[in-house]
């Protein structure tokens, strides 16, 4: 029986990516770097999960002949432009800049009236998934989601399965009964190696990913009702018995 639902933030419940990538480029601007980053490399650097990782493959990159001896250096640019890019987001979100995307928020709510434990498994820091659904969700937004992990609970990031093992562990459920909902090959690798059926809603930025092995992939959750995911995953049980 599907007892809950564990949601992914970044292009999964909104499309943030492209705000993501505003934010990233006045960080480097503020910092008197010259880098910029379009979106086709951006959707490429999105294959490498969290934003100060990110960060680093970039400058490695970019520098491959720089050494950083004990690593203080690099760390502290990374710490400096992470903190700059998050506050710019913040800024965005606050003024509009992005929205859940079609059929998300109806779907929490149609499984908050039928009972089910909703969950965010995510890799991205806690004041951007604060940002995005107390914008989107009102300020007791957190009161939809028993359970909340993210980069500061979670540090190995997808496609490693430790937020979702760590999500199951803190609802105490077994995998069969959860299924996962994510938009990119990384968060479905991460949730199958969880043993999460799991929902793709795939977007610009991850269209080309590799989906195999999800339970379904879908342009949106819009129309999507409580009762179709119902079936999708207890057929997929059925089928795995």
């Amino acid at each position: 029986m599907l007892t809950a639902l564990i949601f992914d933030v970044d292009g999964t419940l909104a499309d943030t990516e492209r705000v993501h990538l505003a934010a990233f480029n006045a960080a480097f601007a503020a910092e008197g770097l010259d880098w910029q980053w379009d979106e086709a490399l951006y959707t490429r650097l999105l294959e490498v999960s969290g934003g100060k990782e990110r960060i680093r493959h970039y400058w490695q990159q970019v520098h491959p002949e720089r050494q950083d001896i004990d690593g203080t250096e690099l760390r502290a640019l990374i710490d400096r432009l992470h903190e700059i890019k998050t506050a710019y987001y913040e800024e965005a979100v606050r003024q509009g800049a992005v929205q859940l995307r079609p059929g998300v928020l109806e779907l929490i709510e149609q499984a908050r009236r039928a009972g089910l434990r909703l969950a965010i498994a995510t890799t991205t820091s806690p004041v951007n998934i604060a940002a995005l659904l107390r914008s989107a969700m009102g300020p007791d937004w957190q009161l939809a989601f028993e359970v909340i992990e993210d980069a500061s609970t979670a540090p190995r990031k997808k496609p490693h399965p430790q937020v979702y093992l760590q999500t199951l562990a803190r609802l105490n459920l077994p995998a069969a009964q959860a299924l996962a909902l994510e938009d990119s090959a990384n968060g479905l690798q991460a949730a199958r190696g969880a043993g999460l059926l799991t929902v793709i809603t795939r977007n610009v930025f991850t269209a080309h990913h590799d989906f195999t092995g999800a339970l379904r992939v879908l342009d949106s959750l819009a129309g999507v009702e409580l009762d179709t995911l119902r079936q999708w995953h207890a057929a997929a049980c059925a089928a795995a018995a």
